[in-house]
């Protein structure tokens, strides 16, 4: 690299200042113009995933605005990642929220330069408020509150009332932060939810809105049937009787489906210019009712209501309210008597009830200062079938015969079983709706200040709209006609339509359009949110929906959402479908809630809204308001809902592709992480609780792929113990000039380590030799409580013919190096023999030669190696050692119980040896514990010297060793000495003798080569210790042997 350069300012890419041409005779070139291409090339190898819109990230068609102005930075690092502040400025000044998810992603896929559309224009009050009140204001209102009022009563509909509005506040609380943090997208609570709880989450979640929204679609179509043959046109029933059967509304909601989704596929445009009329008619009927509460006061409505003892009956064929009448000074027998009786005739038998009680008529709507509010108060719930009784009106009470089952028919009962859970998911989607704001974001002018206004003001408005319509209705009506659901004690009209002004048609017209418009935007909204969750890409099957028309219309998330709703429209009955999509929507705000939760909780450098009044105890009370709410509506469909999700939710885990979005589920990972690794650091790790925590050093080729492919094989059949799995290599050179090679080598680590599907991580260093890089892995792998107590590495292979010496020299310093560090060492030899993880060994044996107590981990391998499937089908047989004055017998019963008190099934062998044949292995370890008795006695010093003093004996151990080592590095000897004797110590100790006899013994009969616990037993009793372990490590190293491991 130049020492010293020139600098050269330059306006643009094709001229600028020449000036400094005539100072060289080098020609000055552009920074700009000189490095433009290379970063677009670099740029390419990054993944083609879509990026979000946004100024503050870079993307392949914006690479030429990158170093708009005065090009001055110095090195090409610069200019690939930080553009200047004038261009960063004009991109955000220029920058439109486009619809995410419909023209985005193919733009960013297919490389196309974006064309300028026009900037939205929509402020809140068109823009947020209205759509908000249109989709809160429907069906609900003008069909059942009423019922849910004469049902619960005005009290029980207040606390029905309050509960779902102060849900959806809450929910818009948190939904107005979440949008006012940063620039928000196109695409309306499915974004929100996914960019702050991720993709798993957010396509969960996703889906259950798109099914809510769909099955409000099924919800309004059912309403507008309903309206349409009960008040419209009620001759159209095709199925008998007088009232719309659930055939009725299959047979009249289907087709009203297909005209309505006809609509929709031709053109959305005509959508929205129905959607002002719809609207204005709802704003016009909420004003003819409260118009008509006003009159009340004055003059009640001319609608009487007739009681036959307590019981409601059903006032449509008959004319007066009674058995009787005077016409033309004649006693005439009346419609009701022609009913109750089989004759006209005075002595004509009639039902009992009817002859023991009265005929009673009364209006229907007292007024407002009637006081008919106190016997409102409460509720009055029922089982199906149950009269509809004014309670305090005297009565003479019948036993019910065969014979009046016909005659029960004339009552007005209840329909279904009322309980207030019930009320409560029947009520519920009447306040959904408040997401109708944010959908429309890409249209806002500004989206950060609309949507958190607009939304709360529609909340509150609806809010005071429903409370009050709730103690209106309980303030001017009846009971027993409140209770009446479908109007049949009024002449079968609506019983709001009756109550308002000046005419019930009013409500019947407004009504019935605010159910078309409903069902419309539900047909409109949720093939786009399927489209949007299909183009990210996260479900695989539902990419096919994300294709359209080539304007952008989902054509076949339009098919799909008219198959889901015609489900909802089989079922034939508004009361049943309402709880369903209650589910749905109060899955979705519970999330919501979450995500602002989290996030708040998080305290992210990201997580600035600008919307300040909210806070996570807010966000949790919403939470668990929502969740509490979806028990009480229905526990059944809430276990139903979740279990849904929670299917799609492992389903996008474990198929669905990749991305990162920056939400807030990682960032509690990491805190969750940060705060168990904080606790497993504090106390330390207890016997019962020790699992191999395996460090696998790999060795990579010249393409930087795995060397021993079967090593990571291996490495998964030994995870039975579940512990920590850290997969490492080390690439010689400087990090500057082969990180990318270190990039490339962990990708093939992972991409290994993914194809034996072992959990786990992988990490690549680039040190100057291989020896450091291993000593480093060694050291510093893991982070605090995760860190490995075992390290597992290959053989190496073909060392006796290599004239290198590297190898075998890196090998024995590994091993001391693991030893140095207290942790086990496993040395799989022929590691490209080791069965493979789709292999089943049949039969066989896993043999331990257990030589000298090592803590029991030679045990436990094999016992993990059996859990696995490939070795399950293997024995485990273990073979220890006796000296020839050892009673055999009673070491082979002393450890067949030492195995049953481990509870490991294996069989047990003792092979008597001479003493000379396992000196090797034993005769170091007596030295030493003779040698620290020795040293304890002479030494006589406090704990806090003897500590330092370990400490300077185990340094200058070291250094020797690394001393000798570089001194060998010259020229080495052919074979290399594995196992500890005493002419070996000898010589450690004395590493400026002379060395005789240039050959020297090789022992390389070790598989699993692993370092052994010291006899802690022995120290305890010399007051030995962990100083005495700390004055010694650098000597105490061991080497055991193995049988060879059968294979089946």
């Amino acid at each position: 690299m130049p020492t010293n350069f020139t600098v050269v300012p330059v306006e643009d890419a094709d001229g600028g200042n020449n000036s400094a041409a005539a100072a060289g005779d080098s020609k000055p070139v552009s920074l700009g113009k000189l490095f433009a291409d290379e970063g677009v090339e670099n740029n390419l190898e990054v993944d083609d995933s879509p990026r979000e819109s946004s100024p503050f990230l870079n993307s392949d068609n914006d690479r030429e605005h990158y170093f708009d102005g005065k090009n001055m930075a110095l090195f090409e690092e610069e200019m690939d990642s930080t553009p200047m502040v004038s261009s960063l400025l004009n991109k955000l000044a220029t920058y439109t929220n486009l619809p995410q998810g419909v023209r985005e992603h193919e733009e960013a896929e297919d490389g196309v330069r974006r064309v300028a559309v026009m900037v939205p224009q929509m402020g809140t009050f068109i823009g947020v408020y209205l759509p908000c009140m249109q989709n809160i204001l429907g069906v609900i209102l003008f069909l059942r509150l009423t019922w849910i009022v004469g049902t619960a009563g005005i009290l029980g509909s207040f606390a029905i009332v309050s509960m779902c509005c102060i849900c959806t506040l809450l929910t818009a609380i948190s939904m107005s932060a979440i949008a006012t943090n940063g620039v928000v997208p196109a695409g309306g609570s499915y974004y929100m939810i996914s960019r702050s709880l991720g993709p798993e989450f957010g396509g969960a979640v996703g889906l259950c809105l798109y099914l809510g929204t769909t099955f409000a679609g099924s919800m309004y179509i059912l309403g507008t049937i309903e309206i349409l043959l009960t008040y419209i046109v009620p001759t159209a029933i095709l199925f008998g009787g007088q009232e719309a059967t659930p055939n009725d509304m299959r047979v009249y909601g289907t087709c009203c489906l297909v005209l309505m989704a006809l609509v929709v596929f031709v053109g959305v445009k005509y959508v929205n210019k129905l959607a002002l009329v719809f609207l204005a008619w709802v704003i016009l009927s909420i004003l003819a009712t409260y118009a008509g509460v006003v009159k009340t006061m004055i003059e009640p409505p001319e609608f009487n209501l007739c009681l036959l003892g307590n019981r409601s009956l059903k006032n449509e064929k008959f004319e007066t309210c009674a058995k009787t009448e005077f016409v033309k000074n004649n006693t005439v027998n009346t419609e009701l008597w022609s009913i109750f009786c089989d004759s006209t005739y005075p002595n004509a038998t009639c039902d009992e009830y009817f002859i023991l009680n009265n005929l009673t008529e009364m209006k229907a709507i007292p007024g407002l200062l009637s006081g008919v509010i106190k016997d409102n108060l409460w509720g009055d719930y029922g089982p199906v079938g149950t009269f509809i009784e004014k309670k305090s009106q005297p009565s003479v009470q019948v036993q019910e015969t065969p014979t009046t089952t016909n005659i029960n028919e004339l009552y007005v009962i209840n329909d279904i079983t009322t309980y207030f859970t019930l009320l409560v998911g029947i009520y519920f989607p009447s306040v959904t709706g408040i997401m109708a704001g944010s959908n429309r974001s890409g249209d806002l002018r500004d989206a950060q200040r609309s949507i958190p206004i607009g939304t709360i003001m529609a909340i509150l408005t609806t809010s005071f709209i429903y409370i009050s319509c709730v103690v209106m209705f309980g303030a001017c009506i009846e009971g027993v006609v409140l209770r009446d659901k479908l109007g049949y004690s009024v002449k079968k009209n609506p019983v709001i339509g009756i109550l308002a002004w000046p005419s019930p048609w009013v409500i019947v017209i407004g009504s019935f359009f605010s159910c078309c418009g409903a069902g419309l935007q539900s047909l409109t909204g949720a093939p786009r949110l399927l489209q949007a969750i299909a183009r990210d890409g996260i479900v695989p099957f539902l990419q096919v929906f994300g294709h359209g028309k080539a304007n952008g219309e989902p054509t076949w998330a339009l098919l799909l959402t008219v198959g889901i709703c015609e489900i909802g429209i089989l079922i034939g009955s508004l009361d049943a479908v309402a709880p369903i999509l209650s589910m749905f929507f109060l899955m979705c705000y519970l999330f919501v809630n979450l995500a602002c939760a989290v996030q708040t909780l998080l305290r992210t450098p990201n997580w600035r809204p600008r919307f300040k009044f909210y806070h996570w105890t807010l966000s949790f009370l919403g939470m668990s308001l929502c969740l509490s709410l979806m028990f009480v509506c229905s526990w059944y469909y809430a276990l139903v809902a979740m279990v849904i999700a929670g299917c799609i939710y492992k389903y996008i885990e474990y198929r669905g592709a990749v991305k990162e979005w920056g939400d807030g589920i990682r960032g509690l990972s990491l805190n969750a992480a940060r705060y168990a690794l904080i606790r497993l650091e504090e106390a330390p790790l207890h016997t019962k609780n020790w699992r191999p925590q395996l460090l696998v050093l790999c060795k990579l080729n010249s393409d930087l792929a795995v060397k021993h492919p079967r090593l990571m094989s291996f490495t998964t059949q030994l995870k039975a113990g579940k512990g920590l799995t850290i997969v490492c290599s080390v690439l010689e050179g400087t990090y500057m000039t082969r990180r990318n090679d270190a990039k490339t080598a962990e990708q093939n680590l992972k991409a290994a380590m993914a194809a034996e599907r072992m959990k786990g991580f992988s990490h690549v260093v680039v040190s100057s030799n291989l020896r450091d890089g291993f000593s480093l892995l060694i050291q510093s792998a893991g982070l605090g409580g995760m860190k490995h107590n075992t390290v597992l590495m290959a053989w190496p292979t073909r060392w006796e013919q290599a004239r290198d010496t590297s190898a075998r020299r890196n090998f024995i310093e590994t091993v001391r190096e693991t030893t140095a560090a207290h942790q086990a060492l496993l040395v799989a030899k022929n590691i490209d023999h080791f069965p493979e993880n789709h292999e089943r060994l049949k039969e066989g044996s896993i043999d331990v030669w257990w030589i000298v107590h090592d803590g029991g981990l030679l045990m436990l391998l094999p016992f993990l190696l059996s859990q696995h499937k490939v070795w399950k089908k293997c024995k485990m047989r273990i073979f220890t050692v006796a000296q020839m004055d050892d009673n055999s017998i009673q070491m082979k019963k002393d450890l067949q119980m030492f195995l049953y008190h481990l509870r490991l099934d294996a069989e047990v062998e003792v092979v008597e040896m001479h003493d000379s044949d396992i000196s090797a292995f034993t005769y170091e370890k007596t030295l030493v514990m003779e040698q620290r008795s020795q040293m304890l006695k002479q030494m006589q010093l406090s704990r806090t010297e003897r500590e330092r003093e370990a400490q300077l004996i185990h340094d200058r151990n070291t250094a020797s060793h690394s001393a000798m080592n570089d001194k060998a590095a010259g020229g080495a000897p052919d074979r290399v000495h594995m196992t500890w004797t005493k002419d070996k110590l000898i010589q450690e100790r004395n590493p400026t003798q002379r060395r005789h006899g240039g050959q020297r013994h090789v022992q390389y009969e070790t598989q699993p080569v692993q370092r052994a616990e010291d006899a802690h037993s022995c120290e305890a009793e010399r007051g030995g210790g962990q100083e005495i372990q700390a004055l010694t490590a650098g000597l105490a190293q061991h080497a055991w042997s193995t049988k060879k491991q059968e294979r089946g």
